[in-house]
């Protein structure tokens, strides 16, 4: 069993590290996907978002409201125009992304008492465009409303009560977890579990699919004689799980530092957490290359998941408004776990103790796939055997006639 080990590690170690398409996957991609992401939104907020303003109040009040939005480093007004139409050119040619639209009335309607409504009309394509234009025109609003509020009563009250009447009710907004409010230290972290996950089974799937390849469908080399599946499994994994590990620990340290992520846990609860996921990724990706049949396949079928996989881990969307279906769809996926965690674990500051729930359910899926991958190489190792005393050139020919069907 041992020797079986060593020849099956030592086989696939050959055709991992001599086949440049399983390298770009698990060494080129892991290596500088993290680092484009975090140099992509490195700004973390978005500033200066353009608006057009159309002000047909023209009076002292809207200017005051126009010079507000302008000051709020979210927003810049970038035109001001005469009407709705000139406004509506700018945003179909892209130059502004949103218009606020000032009433005639605007002034009248506040010194006779009345409300008055400002119309914001925004290009909803990016959510981050819609914040940025609504809430400098919220707080302008807001801060109006106390002005006017106080100016009412000014020769009523004293300087404490007109101080009580702007803000009776006084709050503090704090922003746990990130405090900035980025995009980046909220987006990266759970992408780099993602890219441990997603980059592991593309390399799997590649190579299995060479391995079939060369070997007329078989998914093991037919010059071996391989009788333990165990062998086979633990030989494969002693490549990719030290690689990974290696390669998380990358993420953690250098890019996490270089970029100044959020890192609120402990290095040794991150060894501690890490270990289990990416054994649990590699588990998961045996099983699932095990069904492909060429190297193309891997791209065809893992690519297009990662973003499906992102709002199904329930960090990009809230867990909670997610369907009972996908919910537990995304469950079956290890990367819903290593997401979950690697966000409590950074950016809440959480031990490996309180991630019990992810770890559990690393721990189940590991078991299960494990012995499901077990179940899948034993009867692969049947299926040589049998092809051995048929005659492997009736198998291939059985493989040919299939490529051709397809």
């Amino acid at each position: 069993m041992f020797r079986e080990l060593i020849e099956s590690w030592w086989h696939d170690m050959k055709e991992v590290f001599t086949d440049i398409g399983v390298l770009i996957f698990v060494i080129a991609v892991p290596l500088a996907y993290p680092l484009i992401y975090a140099y992509v939104y490195n700004t973390e907020i978005a500033r200066d978002v353009t608006a057009a303003v159309v002000d047909d109040s023209q009076s002292n009040m809207s200017r005051e409201f126009i010079r507000k939005i302008d000051a709020a480093p979210e927003m810049a007004v970038y035109a001001k125009c005469t009407n709705m139409a000139e406004a509506q050119d700018l945003m179909m040619k892209r130059e502004v992304y949103g218009i606020v639209h000032i009433p005639k009335s605007f002034e009248d309607d506040l010194r006779k008492g009345k409300q008055t409504r400002v119309g914001v009309y925004c290009d909803v394509s990016s959510m981050i465009y819609y914040k940025n234009l609504l809430l400098p025109c919220t707080n302008a609003s807001l801060e109006m409303n106390k002005l006017i509020r106080v100016e009412k009563f000014k020769n009523l009250i004293t300087d404490r009560e007109r101080e009580v009447a702007m803000q009776p009710v006084k709050y503090q907004h704090v922003q746990l977890f990130n405090p900035q409010g980025g995009y980046d230290s909220f987006l990266l972290p759970p992408v780099l579990m993602l890219i441990i996950q997603q980059t592991m089974l593309l390399g799997m799937g590649m190579a299995m699919g060479k391995t079939r390849e060369k070997n007329r469908g078989y998914a093991l080399d037919l010059n071996m004689h391989l009788t333990h599946p165990v062998s086979v499994l633990l030989g494969r994994m002693m490549i990719y799980v030290p690689l990974y590990i290696l390669l998380a620990l990358y993420m953690y340290t250098v890019v996490t530092q270089m970029f100044t992520f959020p890192q609120l846990g402990h290095y040794w609860d991150f060894v501690g957490f890490i270990i289990p996921y990416v054994i649990d990724c590699c588990v998961f990706g045996l099983v699932l290359a095990s069904l492909l049949y060429r190297r193309e396949d891997s791209i065809l079928m893992f690519v297009f998941m990662s973003v499906p996989l992102l709002f199904m881990s329930g960090v990009s969307w809230p867990g909670s408004n997610l369907p009972d279906f996908w919910y537990y769809v995304g469950r079956l996926f290890p990367s819903s776990y290593g997401i979950n965690g690697y966000v409590r674990l950074t950016s809440m500051g959480a031990s490996l103790k309180d991630l019990h729930s992810e770890m559990t359910g690393i721990v189940i899926q590991t078991a299960v796939y494990f012995v499901i991958a077990m179940l899948i190489t034993r009867l692969q190792i049947i299926r040589v055997e049998k092809g051995r005393k048929l005659g492997i050139d009736n198998a291939r020919l059985k493989y040919d006639k299939k490529l051709l069907e397809e």
